[in-house]
């Protein structure tokens, strides 16, 4: 996401962070089980309501469901959507440019944060980013994961990996992830567990469609930007 200076609309929800607690699920879903599948239904729903400004008129209806295992962070989206565009392939590209989720996220006691972001295809784009401000155009300090430690991410979305040309009209879809505990530790330098209480926000954008929108969970203040942790909410792990 471009940082853009913008006011916020005074019908927005309240910019108070949010608060979610997190199951610790003794059997992980499977990443083909779909949102309303029982394996998820100790996880309760969280709502996506808080559209900035700037975004269309088209405002999706998106739910999340997340979950811990004893060795993935578990997440499921569930997207009534239209205009819908995965056109992305390459892993790391600009993936935001589509129909697209997002789960940014700092685990209990790491210093910076992960952007997971994920076309409606299943493109993953993933880097960990310990300073975000703006330094000739990039973060000031950040990496992105390999090829590998992307493959790592299993991700499944009930669409093709290319959806060119856009969708018009209704559709739902829904897309799963399972975020190995390990992996994040292997970035972090510590170990990563399902307890604590982590920093994330969750998001669905699709910058480049017929009708561009930015929703988040937690709000995001006055500036469309969603690299912006100090608007981070809480997520309360077992």
């Amino acid at each position: 996401m471009t940082p853009d200076p913008l006011a916020r609309s005074s019908a927005e929800p309240s910019a108070e962070p949010q608060h979610h607690h997190v199951p610790l699920l003794v059997q992980a879903p499977a990443l083909a089980a779909g949102f309303s599948d029982p394996s998820w239904a100790a996880a309760p729903a969280v709502d996506l309501v808080h559209f900035h400004a700037r975004s269309s008129a088209h405002r999706p209806a998106v739910a999340v469901r997340l979950a811990a295992s004893a060795t993935h962070l578990h997440c499921c989206w569930r997207v009534a959507d239209a205009q819908v565009l995965s056109r992305v392939t390459e892993p790391n590209g600009s993936v935001c440019a589509d129909s697209c989720v997002e789960l940014f996220f700092s685990p209990s006691g790491a210093v910076g944060y992960f952007n997971l972001e994920i076309n409606a295809g299943g493109t993953r784009h993933c880097s960990y980013i310990e300073d975000c401000a703006i330094i000739d155009g990039n973060f000031a300090k950040m990496r992105f994961l390999s090829l590998a430690a992307l493959e790592r991410i299993a991700v499944r979305s009930t669409l093709p990996a290319v959806v060119n040309p856009e969708i018009a009209g209704p559709l739902v879809w829904e897309l799963a992830v399972a975020i190995p505990f390990a992996l994040l530790a292997e970035q972090i330098g510590h170990p990563v567990r399902p307890t604590g209480i982590w920093r994330a926000n969750l998001y669905k954008c699709a910058d480049h469609s017929s009708t561009p929108h930015w929703a988040s969970w937690s709000p995001i203040g006055e500036r469309l930007a969603f690299h912006q942790p100090q608007y981070f909410g809480y997520l309360h792990l077992p």
